[in-house]
């Protein structure tokens, strides 16, 4: 594998813009309804009409995390099935891995973007949850083939694929980096289970 098929599991430090930066350090501390707009732009180290200059609203600013969270995840899972070439097998291993690795490499983004979508507004919800289901469709779309291919046994695909992407995502509410698996150990016990989930044939 070369590192440019790689680089999906290569994680540097977060991007966000002082604003959004601030705004998810008070969003995971205090939630989106308790985080005040004087805290994040001190967090920020901005004033409140210079925060406001660069987003007008605390709905803004959640959806400003919510579109960084969701740009990474989908871009790294495409990048992983495309470089894992065309046995459903393989590329079910690459997209789980790369969200298992997303949901630990970007724990505070990934939990703020699935934990507070009940915050937004109508327009900006229906647009997440469009962008989550793409991401689950892919998913959905691999165990099928698999199950098509016969690689896979799962008796329900769609909802294996669901039971999985669940499972990815649930590892944000609970891993921290300095807990008892590293990211390699976690995402190689975590590929087992979900191997057993579709029924991958041994």
């Amino acid at each position: 594998m070369n590192s440019e098929q790689a680089s999906w599991r290569e994680y540097r430090e977060s991007s966000l813009s002082k604003p959004l930066a601030g705004a998810l350090a008070a969003f995971v501390e205090q939630g989106y309804h308790g985080a005040s707009i004087r805290d994040i732009a001190a967090r920020a180290q901005l004033s409140v009409p210079g925060l406001y200059h660069h987003y007008p609203s605390k709905q803004a600013l959640l959806m400003g995390l919510v579109n960084a969270a969701m740009d990474e995840l989908l871009a790294r899972s495409v990048q992983a099935e495309q470089g894992a070439g065309p046995s459903p097998e393989a590329r079910f291993d690459a997209v789980v891995e790369s969200l298992l690795r997303f949901h630990m490499a970007r724990r505070e983004l990934a939990f703020v973007a699935s934990t507070e979508a009940r915050s937004m507004g109508g327009e900006a919800r229906h647009e997440y949850i469009g962008r989550r289901d793409e991401q689950q469709r892919m998913l959905d779309r691999i165990v099928a083939d698999g199950v098509e291919q016969g690689v896979f046994a799962a008796k329900y695909p769609a909802d294996a694929a669901r039971a999985v992407a669940t499972m990815c995502v649930a590892v944000s509410s609970w891993y921290r980096p300095d807990g008892p698996l590293a990211p390699d150990e976690l995402a190689k016990r975590y590929l087992d289970i979900a191997h057993g989930m579709v029924g991958a044939r041994q």
